[in-house]
Formats: structure tokens, C-alpha cells, sequence
């Protein structure tokens, strides 16, 4: 069994594979201030709850967007599982030529979706990713990575409207009966829900426009079920799928 673990702003999500095929996925909040030993008890106990031995942990990959984090984690799945992790980072082969004015700046989990995005659809590819930040990566016809969008997480936004604004109540995310809502809280909803899922149909459409050709779109993320079935684009879901692409870059580097 392979773990594998995507360290995000909000979450940390892992995964066991093996052969290819998912075992279990996990969620843990993120907590930049843990020790290794405090991260490495929770892997403990996420393993132990998912009945998998430590001890036949084969290997592990970890990407990250949230640097302090990273070297507490690694210290944590060394102790626990005796194994040094891969991670995605300059030096790892991807197979995927990114065309970008720096490459060594775009995030480990941008690349990962691409990879993910590859082994599932034909390129040209639209990923899109809905955590504490919505990203879209493209990669186009040739299989090249070649940028994308980075905008506000739909929580996060949300967050900010109901500090920022007296009169404004924190609300939970369901889809409104209506776009034209007859409350405070259905017209935030509405204008939430809706509001990101015109944003990623309309940021979609441009890049249509540029490539001059129709893309597939995967979108994953935790918040990416609400607004999903609010979309006018077909998209297919994935919530497995930064853990597929760590599982295929990890199978790139043994």
C-alpha cells in the first residue's frame, strides 16, 4: 500500500492505494503550528481506524501548498511508517511538459490534478479545483500544461461577506429553490451557488475561446458538490483526484 497525502490551506486529505485503487481517503484540518509527533499520532490513529498496518505501508508521496507544514508531515509518516516520502517538487518526473513563464512556481496540486485530469480524459483538459482557493488548470491538445485561473474559495468568500458586513448572517451551503431569493439567507445562497457556478461556466467558455476548440472538464474539491449540479457545463466529478495523480507520479519515480 502506497499513502499518499495532499497538504491544502484548510485540509490535509489521505489516501491509501494499492495497485492503483483506492483503500481509504481521510481528512484531517490543516494546523501549521503542529509538531511532527502530534501529526504523526493523528496518521496513527487514521491507519489504525482503517484497520491498515503501518508496517505495510510500502511507500508514500506527499504535495503541498502550505511549506510549514510540509517538513512536520514528512517527519510524521517517517516515524509512523518507516518509509522517507516522495515529494512532488523540482526533480520529480511528471511526464508533464509545463508551459509557463516560471514552472517552478506552480503548485504541486495544480500539477497533480493535470496528471490526475490526463489518465481520465483526452486533452484538450479544463481541472478544477474548489478548496479554501478555486483553481482551473488547462492543458491543451499536446498534453502540455499551459496555465490557468486562480480565484477566491467559495467558503473563504463566504467567510469574508459574513465578517465583513453586520447584517449578514453566516449561512450553511444548500442550492435555493430560485436564483431571485425571497430571504436574506436564500439570496446569499443564490448569489453564492450560483453566482461560482456562472463564474466557472463563463471562465470556461473563455478558454474555449482561446483554444479555439471544446474542452472535457473534471472539477474536484470539497465544495465542488454544491455547485456542480448549478453548472450549465457538463463536468464529471472526482473527489479522488489529487490522489490519483500522486499515486501515478509515485509510480513515475520508483
Amino acid at each position: 500500500m502506497i499513502l499518499a497525502i495532499d497538504i491544502g490551506n484548510s485540509n490535509i486529505v489521505l489516501g491509501g492505494i494499492t495497485d492503483g485503487i483506492i483503500d481509504f481517503i481521510a481528512r484531517t484540518s490543516t494546523d501549521r503550528i503542529k509538531t511532527a509527533d502530534q501529526y504523526g499520532i493523528q496518521i496513527k490513529n487514521i491507519l489504525e481506524l482503517y484497520n491498515v498496518d503501518a508496517k505495510k505501508i510500502d511507500g508514500s508521496i506527499i504535495a503541498s501548498v502550505v511549506p510549514p507544514v510540509m517538513n512536520a508531515i514528512k517527519g510524521a509518516v517517517e516515524l509512523v511508517t518507516g518509509c522517507k516520502p516522495l515529494v512532488v517538487g523540482p526533480g520529480v518526473k511528471t511526464g508533464l511538459n509545463i508551459v509557463m513563464d516560471n514552472p517552478g512556481s506552480v503548485g504541486a496540486d495544480r500539477i497533480v490534478c493535470a496528471i490526475a485530469g490526463l489518465s481520465m480524459n483526452k486533452p484538450p483538459l479544463v481541472m478544477i479545483d474548489m478548496g479554501t482557493a478555486t483553481t482551473i488548470d488547462v492543458v491543451d491538445e499536446k498534453k502540455n500544461y499551459i496555465g490557468g485561473c486562480i480565484m477566491p474559495g467559495l467558503r473563504s468568500s463566504l467567510d469574508a461577506l459574513s465578517e465583513k458586513t453586520a447584517q449578514l448572517p453566516e449561512i450553511s451551503l444548500e442550492a435555493p429553490k430560485n436564483i431571485i431569493g425571497k430571504n436574506t439567507v436564500d439570496c446569499m445562497r443564490s448569489g453564492f451557488l450560483y453566482g461560482f457556478a456562472s463564474m466557472l461556466d463563463g471562465c470556461i467558455e473563455r478558454v474555449e475561446e482561446q483554444l479555439g476548440q471544446k474542452v472535457s472538464v473534471i472539477i474536484t474539491g470539497g465544495l465542488s458538490r454544491f455547485v456542480m449540479p448549478l453548472c450549465k457545463r457538463k463536468m464529471t466529478y472526482a473527489d479522488d483526484l489529487l490522489l490519483k495523480g500522486l499515486y501515478i507520479i509515485y509510480k513515475k519515480n520508483i
